[in-house]
């Protein structure tokens, strides 16, 4: 694993849609921050993906883990 990425320690939510992520680094940045991020390596442990209403949005990568889903992770609120 490449030691220079960040990852996603907390997911930021208003009315209960994702709409940030927080980085082992401490950052906030926005749901799009975070794809653009993901499609250039920044992110580690994620891929993204394509909702049914077309939007791209972060998903934890599969493995054996289940504390580090970002279903799993703490939230913010806004």
């Amino acid at each position: 694993m490449n030691n220079n990425l960040e990852s996603i320690t907390a997911v930021v939510k208003k009315s209960g849609e994702i709409t940030g992520y927080e980085l082992s680094n401490g950052q906030r940045i926005s749901k799009e921050e975070g794809v653009n991020m993901a499609k250039n390596g920044g992110i580690s442990g994620v891929s993204v993906s394509v909702s049914k209403k077309g939007e791209e949005y972060l998903r934890s990568l599969p493995d054996e883990e289940e504390s580090n889903n970002l279903s799993s992770l703490p939230t913010i609120n806004e």
